[in-house]
């Protein structure tokens, strides 16, 4: 055991060294690309063509390109493409800053490109011939594309061709919904981007029932940050891209379980309008309503390109899962992401890509997020973790293309109701120690949770605060997040939390129901009358690269699995709840459990004789 400690030791040693070696993010493609270091080569002999030329003509809002190109003399496997938009990606476009090094290089590229493949991805002989062919997936992303074609690898990128330019014949266009729960429970918000100012067009959402037709209009907010919202690199410097207007649209007091529908508009000046996607939700039921009610909860999902593009260090277990979500989509009624959204890493582009792929699921279901490190941690800006994680993001793009329940989206913490279930929303980047304001917030939102009408009570943050077998926690000495649970499992214990889920680290596992590293239950697949301990569920497996259990065996953990899958909660009524675990390589169930359990059950004394305060006055 001690030998294989040393090896992995060694190989994390060395992954270091390489990724420190070209400053790059081993977790995000784009980052391999030196493209300050790149040098103008236009040579008249290679070339490059994308068709078609213009985008969008059937109301399409993604596309593919066909990008062929030539080089006779000196082709190479390390020759590549690279999609850049907007399609002016040379010196024009660069800021004067003393942050960026080498700025005497000729062209003076300076903005990363969106996605990239090898010249030889499609065309095996390419190197023999000099001629290939790639298909690029192209989403609408307010700007117009080009495609350079490299040699000298990534890490010392030449530009030899660009190509013609491509676009979206409405590239300002709204695009890719999101709904989700409002600040009450009868209250859907819909955020969606553009490219519309309010200076240009005004944002609207009109809606209603199927029965009523349009018969409403809500205004829309419209929010946006510039490059001076970064905190660092590369958010701050090659990852910047212009992300367009983020609008929000509230529809309020609707009716529960109630199917809506949707259009997304930009009235234009002149009167005219600018349509969006025609959307449909159900509104969420009343609280404490007993109805059949369906939740997904993942965390670390990511994204990957359909296209086959980026193929190092992407996520494309992440298109598996949403196939799986999708197939399944019309018995889910609130997804919950808990934290790792879309890994952009500050390569702000990504963000309209993640959104996109989520668009089907996050334009007819409520999806809320957390908070996790790749959305939030930066060395200087206030994070609970003296980490890099957001490559220069802080909180910035998660908090505002989403729209979640916070009181101070800073602060990415919430309670959210639905129906029989209360969940409360910590943010791991944030201190949660006793004494602080989020420790004061997790109390008052478990105790608000009324028992009669809300059941099932759900804690979930992005780290694990409470129980995982995770190599790395292991390593640690803690399984679990230093200073986790010793801070929380009181309250959890105290006001008899179900559940506790958490992602972070990207597999799945399930404790029995614990507490002080104890199990005070020996049931494994019914879990019946009164409450004993919380059960911690670990869901970090929606598409990210898979993380290894430790090699110690611990007494808490019940189930584990190194594979990718997500969480399915399913409340009957407000005595039975179905839990499942579901693996996205193959659709199936490989681990589940029923909570049976009375409102008295919950009034009184636990498994461990902790009991309310009582007294013998009269």
């Amino acid at each position: 055991m001690e030998r294989n400690w040393i090896c992995f030791l060694l190989l994390l040693l060395v992954v270091h060294i390489k990724a420190s070696k070209h400053d790059i993010d081993i977790h995000q493609p784009l980052s391999r690309i030196a493209i300050y270091e790149t040098v103008l080569q236009l040579d008249p002999s290679v070339s490059i063509q994308a068709t078609p030329g213009l985008l969008g003509l059937e109301d399409k809002q993604a596309e593919y390109v066909t990008v062929t190109f030539k080089r006779p003399i000196g082709a190479a496997i390390t020759d590549w493409i690279g999609v850049f938009s907007p399609a002016s990606f040379n010196a024009s476009v660069c800021l004067e800053d003393k942050v960026v090094p080498n700025r005497d290089l000729d062209p003076l590229l300076c903005t990363a490109p969106i996605k990239y493949q090898y010249a030889n991805y499609s065309s095996p002989n390419y190197a023999s011939n000099g001629e290939g062919f790639l298909r690029f997936r192209l989403i609408n992303q307010r700007a117009d594309f080009a495609f350079g074609f490299f040699s000298g690898d990534l890490f010392n990128p030449v530009l030899l061709a660009v190509s013609n330019t491509v676009t979206f014949v409405e590239p300002k266009r709204p695009a890719y919904p999101r709904v989700a729960i409002g600040r009450v429970w009868n209250e859907i918000s819909v955020t969606w981007t553009s490219g519309y100012d309010l200076s240009e067009a005004t944002p609207l959402v009109i809606w209603g029932t199927e029965q009523n037709g349009d018969a409403y209009t809500s205004a829309a907010g419209t929010l946006t940050f510039t490059r001076n919202d970064m905190c660092g690199p590369p958010a701050k410097t090659v990852g910047w891209r212009d992300p367009g207007f983020i609008h929000t649209g509230y529809l309020k007091e609707l009716w529960p379980n109630t199917r809506y529908h949707y259009k997304l508009a930009h009235r234009l000046h002149n009167g005219s309008f600018i349509w969006g996607r025609d959307g449909f939700f159900k509104a969420p039921p009343f609280p404490g309503e007993d109805s059949l009610q369906r939740v997904v909860i993942f965390g670390d999902m990511g994204k990957a390109e359909r296209d086959g593009s980026n193929e190092y260090d992407s996520q494309p277990a992440a298109l598996d899962t949403i196939a799986s979500l999708k197939e399944d989509l019309e018995n889910i009624d609130l997804v919950l992401h808990i934290g790792d959204i879309s890994y952009a890493n500050g390569y702000l582009s990504q963000w309209d890509q993640f959104t996109e792929q989520i668009e089907d699921i996050a334009s007819q279901v409520p999806y809320m997020i957390a908070s996790g490190n790749h959305e939030r941690d930066w060395l200087t800006a206030g994070s609970f973790y003296k980490k890099t994680d957001s490559g220069g993001e802080c909180g910035v793009l998660a908090e505002t293309m989403f729209n979640m329940p916070a009181n101070n989206k800073a602060n990415f913490w919430y309670g959210l109701d639905y129906g029989m279930f209360h969940f409360c929303f910590a943010d791991s980047e944030h201190d949660w120690r006793e004494g602080t304001e989020q420790h004061k917030f997790i109390e008052n939102c478990l105790a608000s949770a009324d028992r009669q009408r809300q059941p099932w009570l759900i804690f979930v943050a992005h780290r694990v605060l409470g129980y995982s077998s995770d190599k790395y926690y292991a390593m640690e000495g803690s399984f679990g997040e230093p200073m986790g649970r010793e801070s929380l499992q009181k309250l959890w214990q105290k006001y008899k939390v179900d559940l506790a889920f958490f992602g972070h680290v990207h597999n799945y596992e399930r404790s029995c129901p614990v507490y002080e590293d104890v199990c005070v239950s020996k049931e494994r697949e019914h879990y019946s009358g009164t409450f004993n301990a919380t059960i911690h569920l670990i869901v970090g497996g929606a598409g990210a690269w898979l993380s290894e259990f430790s090699p110690i065996q611990t007494d808490w953990s019940i189930f584990k699995d190194y594979n990718h899958g997500y969480a399915k909660l399913t409340a009957f009524n407000h005595s039975a709840l179905l839990f499942e675990y579901k693996r996205t390589s193959d659709d199936k169930v490989y681990d589940k459990f029923w909570i049976s359990r009375e409102y008295e059950d919950v009034l009184g004394c636990d498994a461990l004789n902790n009991c309310p305060s009582t007294t013998l006055a009269s």
